[in-house]
C-alpha cells in the first residue's frame, strides 16, 4: 500500500483523547482481549449456560456454551485439515443458521478471515466478489449449490454444511499460528449499486471493541438475551448481536428470518432484552395486525434501530402502537457498525424530542470508542446546524479497504473517514453534540444548482394518509439536471380508488410542507420499494420509472 494511504488511514485510527490525538498501538487497546481465542476461553466458565437458541421455519436447535465451543473447535480442525492457512479468506452462502455462527468463530480463533456473501446477490456480484478476494473456499447450503456453482471460476472449495460431520473432528484447537489483536477477521462487500462493491476489511479488535462499547451504551450484561432477526451476512447481524452476546457472556435468539407473528411472541417467550432491526421490519410491524398487550414483555428494554432510514413518522407510529422505545443510531461496516446513538434511558419527553423535533431523529452522541464530526468538502469542520459530510474516527475504524488503493485514498484523504452521508449536529444542554443524518451525498438531488435531501421529502410522502410507504427519487430532467419523483406504496384500503386523483392528492399534500423545489412533481405507484438485504433504499433502482419525463419543464 502507497505510505501516503498508510499516513491517512493511521490518522482514521487516532482517537481523540484528553485534547490530545493518539495513535492507538496494542498497549493503548480498550478491552483486555488480545484476540477472540481469548474470548472464547474466558466463556468455557460458563459451559452449562445457554448461548445460542436458533429457530427456523420447522425447528429448534439449542447449545449450551460448552456445546458451542465445541462445536467451534471441531470445525477448527476441519479447517486446519484443509490446509487453511492464517488470514485465508473463507465466504459463506447462506441465510441465517446457527452452523453460519460456529463457522464465523472456528474462523477467528483460527486466524482465518470470515467473507459472508448475500444469497440474494446476482451472479456477477458473486462472482466478483469471490474473485477478488481470493477465496479458498466457501461453505453453503444443499439448496443454495446451484446458484453458487454458476458463479465460481477459480478454484474453491465448496462446502456443505448439510454434508459436515462435526464429530470427525477433536474438541481441542490449537492454532499453527495465534491471531493478534490486528489479525483480519472479516471482508464485508458493501453493498453499492452503481459500481463493484468494495471490500471492508475488518479486525479482531474492530469486532471485539465495537462489541464492547455497544454492550455498555445498552446496559448489556452477562445473562442478558438479545434477539437476532436480521441477516448475520451483514454487520448490524454480526456484531450487535453475535459478537456482542459472546462478548458480554449473554444469550443469543437467533431467527432464520424476520416474521411479524413471531416478533413479539418470541421476545416474550424467551424474554429478550433487546433486539435490533432496520426501519423496513419496523413499517412490517406497524402494518401488522400484532398487538403488544398480548404478550408478556415486562423484562424488554429497547429497540436498536439503524442501518437504513428512519424518519420520525415510522417512530412516532411503531412507539405509539406497540409503546416500545426505539434507540436509534448509526455506523456503517467501515466503523464496524455503530458508530452512535442516542442515549436509551432519555426522560419521555427528551427522548420525544431528539426523535421528533428536528426534522430528522437523530442518530445520537458517538460511543466511546470513536469521535464524530461534520466537515466540509476540503475537511474542515462545520459549526452547528450546518450540513456537510458525516465523518469518523477511532478504534473501531475498518483496517482498510481490500486491494483498493485509490479508493483508500480518497475516503481517507482528511484523516478520517469519510462516510459519504451528509449530516448535521446540535448540542444539547450539557454541551454534548447530537448528530444527524439528512441523507446520502450521491443521493443528494441536485436541481437547478441546489442540492435537495430526499430523506427531508421522505418524510412528508410517508405522512400523507393514502401512503403506506414512499421515497423520493431524483431522475433526469432537462430543465434542471434533477427534478423530483416520488415511487408510493398505497394502503389496502386506497388501491381502488382512481389513481389520478391520488396523485393530484399526494402532489397537493406535498406542496403543503413543501416548497415547490423540493415537492415531487411525478408520483408513480409501486408493489415494492427496492431495498438492499438490510433494508437501505435503492433511489437508483427506481430512476427508470420516471424516464418519460426527462424533457418536461415543471413549473
Amino acid at each position: 500500500m502507497d505510505e501516503q494511504i498508510k499516513k491517512k488511514i493511521i490518522l482514521a485510527h487516532s482517537f481523540h483523547s484528553n485534547s490530545d490525538n493518539k495513535f492507538y498501538t496494542e498497549s493503548d487497546r480498550l478491552i483486555k482481549y488480545k484476540n477472540i481465542a481469548e474470548l472464547l476461553n474466558d466463556r468455557l466458565s460458563k459451559s452449562d449456560f445457554e448461548y445460542i437458541k436458533y429457530f427456523d421455519e420447522s425447528s429448534v436447535t439449542t447449545y449450551t456454551y460448552k456445546e458451542f465451543l465445541s462445536r467451534v473447535n471441531n470445525l477448527a480442525n476441519f479447517l486446519k485439515s484443509n490446509s487453511i492457512k492464517f488470514e485465508d479468506r473463507i465466504a459463506t452462502f447462506s441465510v441465517n443458521h446457527v452452523d453460519t455462527v460456529i463457522l464465523y468463530f472456528a474462523c477467528w480463533i483460527s486466524g482465518a478471515v470470515v467473507m459472508p456473501v448475500n444469497i440474494s446477490e446476482d451472479k456477477n456480484r458473486i462472482r466478483y466478489i469471490l474473485e477478488n478476494s481470493g477465496a479458498r473456499m466457501v461453505f453453503t447450503r444443499d439448496e443454495y449449490l446451484d446458484k453458487l456453482n454458476g458463479t465460481l471460476t477459480q478454484d474453491i472449495k465448496v462446502i456443505s454444511f448439510d454434508s459436515l460431520d462435526y464429530s470427525e473432528y477433536n474438541e481441542t484447537f490449537s492454532p499453527d499460528q495465534i491471531p493478534d489483536w490486528n489479525t483480519e477477521s472479516m471482508i464485508v462487500y458493501t453493498s453499492g449499486t452503481t459500481s463493484n462493491p468494495k471490500g471492508v476489511v475488518l479486525t479482531q479488535y474492530n469486532l471485539m471493541v465495537d462489541a464492547h462499547y455497544i454492550a455498555q451504551w445498552h446496559d448489556i450484561k452477562e445473562n442478558d438475551t438479545m434477539m437476532c432477526v436480521l441477516p448475520i451476512h451483514h454487520v448490524n447481524g454480526t456484531v450487535v448481536t453475535v459478537v456482542t452476546t459472546m462478548y458480554t457472556g449473554g444469550r443469543l435468539i437467533l431467527n432464520k428470518k424476520f416474521s411479524t407473528e413471531n416478533f413479539l411472541k418470541r421476545i416474550s417467550e424467551e424474554k429478550v432484552k433487546i433486539v435490533s432491526v432496520v426501519p423496513t421490519l419496523l413499517q412490517f410491524m406497524i402494518h401488522s395486525n400484532e398487538n403488544a398487550r398480548d404478550y408478556d414483555l415486562k423484562h424488554f428494554s429497547h429497540i436498536i434501530c439503524g442501518a437504513g432510514p428512519l424518519t420520525c413518522e415510522i417512530s412516532r407510529d411503531f412507539e405509539t402502537k406497540f409503546g416500545m422505545r426505539i434507540v436509534h443510531g448509526y455506523g456503517l461496516s467501515e466503523s464496524t457498525c455503530y458508530s452512535c446513538f442516542i442515549p436509551y434511558n432519555l426522560s419521555e419527553s427528551e427522548h420525544y424530542k431528539w426523535q421528533n423535533e428536528f426534522g430528522f431523529p437523530s442518530i445520537g452522541i458517538p460511543i466511546n470508542c470513536n469521535e464524530m464530526e461534520i466537515h466540509s468538502d476540503s475537511g474542515i469542520t462545520l459549526n452547528e446546524g450546518t450540513r456537510g459530510e458525516i465523518v469518523i474516527r477511532g478504534h473501531n475504524i475498518m483496517k482498510y479497504y481490500y486491494n483498493n488503493d485509490e479508493v483508500n485514498l480518497e475516503t481517507f484523504k482528511h484523516g478520517w473517514f469519510r462516510s459519504g452521508d451528509e449530516g448535521f449536529f446540535k448540542f444539547d444542554s450539557n454541551g454534548r453534540k447530537y448528530f444527524f443524518i439528512t441523507g446520502r451525498i450521491k443521493e443528494l438531488i441536485i436541481r437547478g444548482g441546489v442540492n435537495i435531501s430526499p430523506l427531508e421529502i421522505d418524510e412528508v410522502i410517508s405522512g400523507i394518509n393514502c401512503v403506506k410507504a414512499g421515497i423520493a427519487v431524483g431522475f433526469e430532467n432537462d430543465w434542471y439536471g434533477d427534478e423530483i419523483g416520488a415511487l408510493v406504496i398505497l394502503k389496502n384500503e386506497f388501491l381502488n380508488f382512481d389513481k389520478d386523483e391520488l396523485k393530484r392528492h399526494i402532489i397537493k399534500e406535498c406542496r403543503k410542507k413543501l416548497p415547490f423545489v423540493k415537492s415531487p412533481k411525478v408520483i408513480e405507484f409501486t408493489d415494492i420499494i427496492p431495498v438492499t438485504s438490510t433494508g437501505k433504499y435503492q433511489r437508483n433502482k427506481a430512476k427508470h420509472l420516471f424516464k418519460d419525463y426527462k424533457k418536461i419543464q415543471f413549473r
